[in-house]
């Protein structure tokens, strides 16, 4: 896999990965313009969401280059509801419009695939956020409902969130 100018490999999440993870996700989550993370989520909180608690975890690594982004793969619901996962990903700031989150939803319909999962479900795309929502329309996902201000952005106010969904084995 390759962004427009870099070779990127995508691999599971180690350790040794986390001081790298850590500051891509704080940036991302403090700017509290797509995910409902806490502004001010700890590092312990947020290593328990996105690492400990999903099924998995991946990073995006660019040749030489260091980590581009990351993402999880988890169950959006126990039990009968198990076999849709949902994911959650993040680009680092300097490697966004370089085709890494493509790459990494890509990756991470075949890990859901490969894991037994049938669909994949977005539980909270935040409307205003219109380059995700293009992204993941064009990759296959379709808004199944909107949450009327269903999330507080920092600057906005109160927007919708879409639930988009895919089915990934038919």
């Amino acid at each position: 896999m390759t962004t427009s100018a870099t070779p990127v490999t995508i691999r599971p999440f180690e350790a040794a990965d986390w001081p790298a993870v850590w500051p891509i996700l704080r940036t991302t989550f403090q700017a509290g313009d797509t995910y409902a993370f806490a502004p001010d989520s700890s590092e312990a909180e947020i290593h328990k969401t996105w690492v400990e608690l999903p099924a998995a975890t991946f990073v995006a690594v660019g040749a030489g280059e260091g980590i581009f982004g990351t993402y999880f793969i988890k169950p959006n619901q126990a039990g009968l509801g198990a076999h849709v996962c949902n994911c959650g990903y993040v680009v680092a700031p300097a490697a966004q419009g370089q085709g890494v989150a493509s790459l990494m939803c890509e990756h991470s319909q075949q890990q859901a695939v490969a894991m037994g999962f049938r669909a994949m479900q977005f539980n909270l795309v935040v409307a205003s956020n219109l380059r995700a929502v293009r992204l993941w329309q064009h990759l296959g996902f379709a808004v199944v409902g909107t949450l009327p201000g269903a999330f507080r952005h920092h600057t906005l106010g109160y927007v919708d969130a879409h639930v988009m969904f895919k089915t990934l084995v038919a």
